[in-house]
């Protein structure tokens, strides 16, 4: 069992769902809202590690997904302002686990650090193929990723 420090942005389906798999194989999930949070740019930059920036936005945001912000025309440390300004650009979950620090929710990747139980429905138990998927947001109309929600 660990302890996981989950960065969310509370009422998002696919955070909920993450965190209902975390909780269903016994972790004890922390919750922290991403979007009132007080980042550094030290901190954010922990939870983002060495990947591209343009992989560390959350492309159901409005402002991506409406095109008026590009997450390929920055440069790191002005991405990072810009997240730290508008903490919605961030993809999420961010998780600490112990000393590991996590951005997005991958399964595989997580697994090399905690147990995980497959979440099951169906009389018959079958994994469902939609909750596999526990990234990609199901909303297409940027309803899920506006702040007043």
């Amino acid at each position: 069992m660990a302890t996981v420090l989950f960065y969310e942005k509370p009422g998002c389906i696919n955070n909920t769902r993450q965190k209902a798999m975390l909780e269903s194989s016994g972790h004890i999930v922390e919750c922290i809202n991403l979007l009132e949070y007080p980042w550094s740019k030290e901190e954010l930059e922990q939870y983002l590690g060495t990947k591209p920036v343009s992989e560390c936005f959350n492309l159901a945001a409005p402002t991506v997904k409406s095109g008026e912000i590009d997450p390929f025309s920055f440069m790191r440390e002005d991405a990072i302002a810009l997240m730290i300004e508008e903490p919605l650009l961030i993809k999420r979950p961010l998780m600490k686990i112990g000393n590991h620090y996590l951005q997005g929710f991958d399964i595989t990747s997580l697994s090399t650090l905690i147990s995980l139980e497959p979440i099951e429905c169906g009389e018959q138990g079958e994994q469902s193929s939609a909750l596999m998927d526990m990234n990609t947001c199901p909303h297409t109309n940027n309803l899920s990723c506006k702040k007043t929600e």
